[in-house]
């Protein structure tokens, strides 16, 4: 069964407090789901139209249990908390096995 992805690509943050309590908040809903956090920040090189800010990617065993951990009723309240803290490009992808 092919794993699932959350990957996010911050484009700004514009209220680092807002970002810190979802931090806190947003491994509730990973976690219990058997997310596993394989990048977090960290360097970054962009190239063609990507930007080089925050990248976060979170491994999931199944496509099925990435969604339902960013359905989840504690993913939701992470997601208000960080409400207008932050622009990103959040995904969730299918891995290829």
């Amino acid at each position: 069964m092919p794993k699932g992805y959350w990957v996010s690509v911050y484009r700004t943050i514009s209220d680092p407090e807002k970002l810190a309590a979802y931090n806190e908040l947003a491994p509730l809903a990973v976690e219990p789901r058997g997310g596993r956090t394989l990048v977090r920040g960290g360097r970054v090189v962009a190239h063609d139209a990507g930007i080089a800010e925050r990248t976060v990617v979170v491994e999931f065993d199944s496509f099925e249990q990435a969604v339902a951990a960013r359905e989840s009723a504690a993913y939701q309240q992470a997601l208000g908390a960080l409400s207008d803290g932050v622009e990103r490009d959040f995904r969730i992808v299918e891995g290829t096995d």
